[in-house]
């Protein structure tokens, strides 16, 4: 049974109406405080290929909980005055993830080519040994 919209699709309807931050945009923003990076990937991907420091990890499936101040879930790090900047591996899932925030009302931002534009384009890396 043929989908009705492709991921990709799902994808392209996003990213028509966020702000997308190229990347070397974002290596500007790294070190201000009045920006939050917020890393969606799943946690054996930044143990894999390392994060970018400072960002805020929050699993994809837990952000529309994590960022409803009525959610029993709801993190303090969401109720900052702070523009949010999230990012993926490539720039789909944050694409996706940020329309949603867009349409509970929460304001953000994505890196539109995700965790390897940064790495691309010379962002800092931090890497951890896993435990």
């Amino acid at each position: 049974m043929p989908l009705k919209k492709t991921a990709a699709q799902m994808v392209a309807d996003a990213r028509a109406r966020i702000e997308e931050i190229e990347s070397a945009d974002a290596l500007a923003m790294v070190d201000d405080p009045s920006i939050q990076i917020v890393d969606l990937r799943d946690p054996r991907e930044r143990i894999r290929t390392g994060y970018i420091p400072g960002s805020f990890h929050c699993p994809r499936g837990m952000l529309e909980f994590w960022v409803d101040p009525d959610s029993p879930y709801f993190k303090e790090v969401f109720a900052q005055e702070k523009k949010f900047v999230f990012h993926c591996a490539s720039g789909w899932r944050s694409a996706i993830s940020v329309a949603t925030l867009q349409d509970m009302g929460f304001d953000a931002a994505h890196l539109k080519d995700g965790f390897g534009g940064w790495e691309k384009a010379g962002g800092a890396i931090k890497k951890e040994t896993p435990k």
